[in-house]
């Protein structure tokens, strides 16, 4: 999102660490080596210093939790990475504020194994109670018991709310109601009341709520037990009873004094939360057979575990890589830790996959490099069409972003040429302030190109590319969930010109598409650079029955740049300062 300018528009419209806890773990045994293979390297292992293990004898949490919140509350494009886990148990009188790259968790099978009376906090202090730049920080896999009654948790985008339960309300909006730019939680449960106040758009995902206050514009649930009836434009909600294809992202837990990573299984029309009957429905996998890479691992390495056939447990902090990771075997994990980022130099794609069954992408950033790379994470080889519904890829918790910590470069973000692959939150970033940006300093074409049939997305939020920032060639897409803002830093009409088309379009359905859906998408402009830019639309697909669209806006804020239209030809053009939204219910 933006800078304060642009949020004074939306204000009109609406001390010991347990480190030397950590137990150790079994290491795969060493191979014999020959005269032309390295030594097999070894899997477990510690989890590296800026993993922080609590459990409830723990001394000092609470001074060690306000120490990195310390260093961590303003350094939007910092370098430090840090996780906190809470092994099980009962935690009271805790206040975990969360600042930029921080995450939250607990260690047990379910949520409620691990209980903190008290809270986890995300509020806006540092920005003058503006929420709309509290990205990357996560919470995940714990109880709260809030010690007001409602836990204040008032992020922007890229900071998932995952696998937690609070045994109260939670309150999405910062301290003095101010701006928001939210949001994301599945597979949670909230007995109390969801109070988004002044969060612009959420989506919520296979969970359990006590009930939900309002909306500002494109409030989406699915699979969401207690959620509120479908009332788009108004009420601003969109709602699906069950989703379509899910399968909870991997999280890292404790059994016994053994570290293992649960790989939850695939649901199909799901709805409401996948922990609290018992056993949670998976498998799960050894710390021993993950590689836990620290930084300054070569990327030879990481694809030397994959080749071994380790996974990959990607530690807090930072990787540069001089050629791609290369996720080749069916199955393979590659987890990070504490937003984990990888930066791909001289030009090289971050990671890749092949066209195999099951891969599972989670919890890492992705920073483009100086030298543009042509890709920055592609799924599957171009040309594929093998069918992997059964065990499909999952990317989730998987952010990029090209710009703002330095000028960096990418022609397209990510690329899913996978059939059946599932993006599961993401948000794809061409930054809008920090260093290094500019309409062709930071430039940045696209954000999502999807190739492959029968993929769907749960949660996206890509924003201000130079150029579409959804690309949509496959056939069977599915959406659910889409806010975008076009580029601010457009310098006229021309520089956005495709053809004889006013702007790219937000979300752009290929010409020879005859099968796509999406629910609940919104597009909004802001065009400060130059504020008489016309955007023909938001959205732009093939007027054909079998692409249909349900719950549409288009958003021009304060004034800055107008759209057109909706979708095409069709939805009413925006007008004025208002930032009102126009909207259309249905497509075609």
């Amino acid at each position: 999102m933006s800078s304060v300018p642009r949020r004074t528009v939306l204000g009109a419209a609406a001390a010991v660490s347990a480190l030397a806890g950590l137990p150790a773990t079994a290491s795969a045994a060493p191979a014999t080596p020959s005269a032309n293979k390295p030594l097999a390297l070894p899997g477990g292992g510690d989890l590296g210093p800026n993993v922080i293990v609590f459990d409830p004898s723990t001394a000092g949490i609470q001074a060690k939790l306000d120490q990195i919140f310390a260093q961590q509350e303003t350094a939007q494009f910092g370098t430090g990475r840090y996780a906190f886990f809470f092994k099980p148990g009962t935690y009271s009188g805790l206040n975990a504020q969360l600042g930029f790259y921080t995450s939250i968790a607990g260690l047990g099978l379910s949520p409620d194994d691990t209980t903190i009376n008290g809270d986890v906090t995300v509020d806006a202090g540092w920005f003058n109670g503006n929420a709309t730049q509290n990205f990357w920080r996560s919470a995940e896999n714990l109880a709260l018991v809030p010690v007001s009654g409602t836990n204040r948790w008032a992020v922007a985008q890229a900071a998932p709310f995952r696998r937690m339960h609070v045994r109260g309300s939670l309150n999405l909006a910062p301290n003095g109601y101010g701006w928001a730019s939210g949001g994301y939680i599945a597979d949670s449960r909230i007995d109390g009341q969801v109070q988004p106040y002044s969060q612009q758009q959420w989506y919520t995902r296979d969970s359990v709520i006590g009930s939900w206050l309002n909306g500002v514009w494109n409030m989406v649930f699915s699979g969401v037990q207690g959620a509120p009836a479908q009332g788009f434009p108004n009420p601003v909600y969109t709602t699906l009873a069950t989703t379509p294809v899910s399968r909870e992202k991997p999280f890292l837990y404790l059994n016994g004094t053994e570290y293992r990573v649960f790989l939850p299984e695939k649901r199909t029309n799901a709805s409401g939360v996948t922990w609290g009957n018992g056993t949670p429905r998976g498998t799960s996998l050894s710390l021993s057979q993950f590689y836990v890479a620290k930084p300054g691992v070569t990327a030879a390495t990481l694809n030397q575990a994959l080749t071994q056939g380790l996974h990959l447990l990607l530690t807090p902090g930072i990787y540069h890589l001089d050629q791609p990771i290369q996720v080749n075997r069916a199955n393979t994990v590659v987890l990070g830790l504490g937003y984990a980022t990888l930066v791909p130099d001289n030009g090289v794609t971050a990671l890749k996959t092949a066209d195999v069954d099951g891969v599972r992408l989670a919890g890492f950033l992705i920073d483009a490099g100086t030298v543009n790379s042509s890709t920055l994470l592609e799924v599957g080889p171009a040309g594929t069409t093998t069918d992997h519904s059964a065990n499909p890829t999952t990317v989730q918790d998987v952010f990029v972003r090209i710009g703002g910590a330095g000028a960096g470069k990418a022609t397209t973000s990510m690329v899913i040429n996978n059939r059946h692959t599932i993006v599961d939150h993401t948000w794809l970033w061409r930054a809008d302030h920090g260093t290094g940006i500019g309409w062709d300093t930071n430039r940045a074409d696209y954000g999502l190109v999807v190739n492959g049939a029968d993929v769907l997305t749960t949660g996206l939020f890509v924003e201000h590319f130079n150029k579409y920032d959804v690309q949509w060639n496959g056939e069977r897409g599915r959406t659910i969930f889409f806010q975008n803002e076009k580029a601010y830093d457009a310098p006229n009409q021309a520089a956005i010109q495709n053809g004889s088309i006013k702007g790219y379009a937000a979300y752009k359905v290929g010409d020879n598409v005859t099968v796509h859906e999406g629910w609940g998408l919104g597009s909004y402009c802001y065009y400060n650079v130059d504020p008489t830019i016309v955007q023909h639309n938001g959205f732009a697909a093939p007027n054909r029955s079998g692409v249909k669209f349900h719950d549409l806006l288009v958003v021009s804020l304060g004034g800055q740049g107008q759209y057109e239209h909706v979708i095409n030809e069709t939805g009413a053009a925006t007008s004025g300062t208002s930032t009102i939204p126009s909207t259309v219910v249905s497509y075609p």
